[in-house]
């Protein structure tokens, strides 16, 4: 499974109604397999099968940041990742402000 959370740090509030591509690199090429909304929680656990290869995460920050009528220097939040393990879970969260976001391997 693939998920993420994302967190928005200019107020300490999960990021809910994030529209996030997940989309994975083939021939060089990138392929979108789902698109979904965070929840209320800033939550998305993706239900769609995977393989070996590269990821990517797509976050419409600036989209987020407009509702909350704050301007964001970021448009889109690209995350790329490379799964090895088919049999592991692979988290990714987001912590995200309008000038700023970091991201690291949960679990």
């Amino acid at each position: 499974m693939i998920s993420t959370h994302i967190l928005d740090t200019s107020c300490g509030q999960p990021a809910a109604n994030v529209s996030v591509h997940l989309e994975k690199r083939v021939d060089g090429d990138w392929k979108t397999l789902a698109k979904e909304l965070t929840n209320t929680d800033g939550r998305i656990a993706f239900d769609c099968p995977y393989e070996a290869g590269a990821y990517r995460l797509l976050f419409a920050v600036e989209d987020y940041f407009k509702t909350k009528k704050v301007e964001s220097f970021f448009l889109i939040t690209p995350v790329v990742f490379n799964i090895t393990d088919t049999k592991r879970k692979y988290h990714v969260p987001l912590l995200v402000n309008p000038y700023g976001y970091s991201t690291y391997r949960g679990s």
